[in-house]
């Protein structure tokens, strides 16, 4: 299933959103949009491969036929991850190796941070995703600043830089009011009574 959004404006980024939650891919597609960007959103790396034209299959729509300025992918997908799509984009084509790749995950594990980074992935976010990251992912876009310079990143994130944000996105959703996953069921309960 390939949902693309409105045909947008001149100078509009157009992203390819994958996860294959559809909650999240609503949500990431719900800020996209607010952030005034045009979105496809896929539900597997294959469908993202597919839509890219990067499958093998000649009948896939394929890069004459698609813009996308960004992909945005979530890591753990059944089938294919997105450390592997990311990969694939950045191995298989020369056309697609210059589009930012950001990875996402709800795991916050070095280990798989550091790899898709050292693989070329522009960002890696910690769901829940927050438009503030998106905000500065497509300011960043717009800006030129997520093109190669003399076939090296012109900003690099460190390892160091992911380890602070992370820290910061851990110790924020620990502290969120809306925060509901450290409540037993009877605390839920009484608390969607008094609602």
């Amino acid at each position: 299933m390939v949902t693309t959004g409105d045909v947008g404006v001149v100078g509009e980024l157009h992203v390819l959103a994958v996860d294959d939650s559809f909650v999240d891919r609503k949500v990431i597609e719900r800020l996209l949009k607010f952030t005034s960007c045009k979105v496809t959103v896929v539900e597997s790396g294959t469908r993202a491969l597919q839509y890219l034209g990067l499958d093998g299959d000649t009948s896939s729509i394929g890069f004459d036929g698609v813009k996308v300025n960004m992909i945005m992918t979530d890591y753990s997908m059944p089938g294919m991850t997105g450390y592997e799509l990311l990969k694939k984009i950045k191995q298989e084509s020369s056309v697609f190796r210059e589009i930012p790749v950001v990875v996402m995950s709800s795991e916050n594990i070095l280990t798989r941070i550091d790899s898709c980074l050292e693989e070329g992935a522009e960002e890696f976010l910690l769901k829940p995703v927050k438009l503030s990251d998106v905000k500065r992912l497509t300011d960043f876009i717009m800006s030129g600043e997520g093109k190669k310079v003399g076939g090296k990143r012109s900003q690099k994130r460190n390892r160091s830089d992911d380890c602070i944000s992370s820290l910061s996105t851990t110790c924020s959703t620990v502290s969120h009011p809306c925060d509901l996953s450290s409540l037993s069921p009877s605390a839920m309960s009484s608390k969607k009574s008094r609602l």
